[in-house]
């Protein structure tokens, strides 16, 4: 199994690239674009983050860790992601239920899901795209 506390400590860096992501969508996307593009928008630009770091992550953990560590790192990112999405944004923030699922509605534009697919797939296909690299 791999190590909870370096992954643990990666998630905390992701999640402190997806709070900026945000204040960057509020700050300088939503004012020039509508809300439906900049919500896309800012959601890619996070999938490009979580890309990066996973390429970060495998190739300083990949090789002790290999492909079944990739994968655990990967699914445990989402899975912190989703429910600290849904517990805190609920019992925190005080959101209703309604209110967060929206945003895993592909067929009302909202591209949310994007962000915890790249998180499981991201250090996988990364320690991959890695070792093909030679």
């Amino acid at each position: 199994m791999f190590p909870l506390r370096i992954a643990t400590a990666c998630w905390c860096a992701l999640c402190a690239a997806a709070i900026a992501n945000g204040a960057l969508r509020e700050a300088w996307l939503a004012p020039r674009l509508d809300t439906a593009a900049a919500h896309v928008v800012s959601t890619l630009l996070l999938c490009a983050a979580v890309g990066l770091a996973a390429l970060l992550y495998a190739r300083r953990r990949g090789a002790a860790w290999g492909a079944r560590g990739m994968w655990a790192t990967g699914l445990f990112w989402a899975g912190l992601t989703v429910a600290f999405e849904f517990l805190f944004g609920h019992y925190v923030a005080g959101h209703p239920w309604q209110r967060l699922l929206a945003d895993y509605d592909v067929t009302a534009g909202r591209v949310w899901v994007l962000v915890p697919v790249a998180l499981a797939l991201g250090p996988r296909l990364a320690w991959g795209w890695l070792r093909g690299r030679g």
